[in-house]
């Protein structure tokens, strides 16, 4: 059983349970490697392209493993996907993300021949030029739509048509060109500008990889408070991502900021002290820290303390009590810039090097200096 264990000394992790395939939807298996766990349950998990995923039944006991390419049952005809999962993990994501139904769940008919690879190559290789073609065709209809992505069945007799639109679309007159110029069957899917963005990929000016294109698959609405709460400039240029949308991103800490923010005085309460009254000017919620102007429209004696001096003095104030001084803490001595240029004479190397004087070595005393 020593091979099984993740402390074993020739791996760590099994590398079964990784193989190359698109990460957008990529799910480790950790059980790739588990004796007798494709035979928990006959569902396996297949996934087509880039941002679909499915559940089909093993009827036939394929000795299957992740990344896998097979022949799976669709309507009409067969498609051709990658397998992503197998055994118990595959119950745990239908928890997640069920399907619509558990009694139209299909089977896999086979691993894949070279005679279904080449159907498959040349499906896909249609996709690009459909697309264009397919938006001229819409364009001359006069319909309000754009088509971001074609998908083509693995046998090439289906076309899904992922398209976007504000409203309503009646593209009954659509299918039936789109029918005629292809000679497949159309099925159209409506898709949003985050899930366009996702499909077509790119980078963040993070320098990383789009989220929905990466691991990003269920989509939160994003509202302008969170920028507000994470003192964002509302620029719509810096706060729009590829989709047009506001960054799905800005969701991510706005929840640490809110309750950070609790910890902070209202913005509304003024501070009164013996020698003036301070109006709220800003703030870093992270620090913990206010800053507070003796002027309420302009910055002026800007002062800055933390939340806790900022609530001590506001008890202070309903109290009837006035501090000295906004800041008690201790003045903080203020280092001067050290000029590294005085430090040394810059001349130091034009001097002269003073010559050292060789000392002459005396002779050896004769015989008659010695007596």
């Amino acid at each position: 059983m020593d091979k099984f264990t993740l402390n074993s000394p020739n791996r760590g992790l099994s590398y079964l349970g990784c193989p190359k395939q698109s990460c957008q939807l990529n799910v480790y298996d950790y059980l790739a490697d588990i004796p007798a766990n494709a035979e928990t349950t006959d569902l396996v998990e297949v996934q087509f392209k880039n941002t679909r995923k499915g559940y089909y039944h093993n009827s036939n006991n394929l000795p299957l493993e992740k990344g896998d390419v097979v022949a799976v049952e669709a309507s009409p005809g067969h498609d051709i996907g990658t397998v992503t999962l197998t055994g118990k993990l595959v119950l745990l994501q239908m928890k997640r993300y069920p399907p619509k139904s558990t009694e139209d769940i299909k089977r896999i008919y086979r691993k894949v021949r070279p005679v279904d690879m080449e159907k498959y190559e040349e499906a896909k290789a249609r996709e690009h030029d459909t697309m264009i073609r397919s938006r001229q065709i819409a364009k001359d209809l006069g319909l309000e739509m754009k088509i971001g992505d074609v998908e083509y069945q693995g046998d090439g007799n289906k076309a899904i048509f992922y398209y976007i639109a504000d409203g309503r679309v009646d593209f009954r007159q659509l299918i039936k060109v789109l029918a005629d110029a292809f000679h497949v069957r159309i099925e159209m899917k409506q898709i949003g500008a985050r899930q366009e963005a996702g499909r077509i990929g790119g980078f963040g000016p993070c320098g990383r990889e789009l989220c929905c294109t990466t691991w990003m698959r269920n989509f939160v609405s994003v509202g302008t408070g969170a920028a507000r709460y994470q003192d964002l400039s509302l620029n719509p240029q810096k706060l729009a991502g590829q989709c047009a949308k506001l960054k799905c991103c800005m969701n991510y800490e706005v929840d640490q900021y809110v309750e950070a923010s609790r910890r902070l005085p209202s913005r509304e309460v003024q501070l009164e002290t013996l020698d003036s009254t301070y109006y709220f000017f800003k703030s870093d919620i992270l620090a913990g820290t206010v800053t507070y102007s003796t002027d309420k429209r302009i910055a002026a004696n800007l002062t800055t303390i933390t939340a806790e001096r900022a609530m001590e003095i506001i008890a202070m104030n309903k109290e009837g009590q006035k501090p000295d001084t906004l800041d008690n803490s201790a003045p903080v001595a203020v280092q001067k810039p050290v000029d590294l240029a005085a430090q040394e004479d810059l001349t130091r190397f034009d001097s002269a090097k003073k010559k050292k004087k060789k000392k002459k070595k005396r002779p050896f005393p004769t015989t008659s200096e010695q007596d």
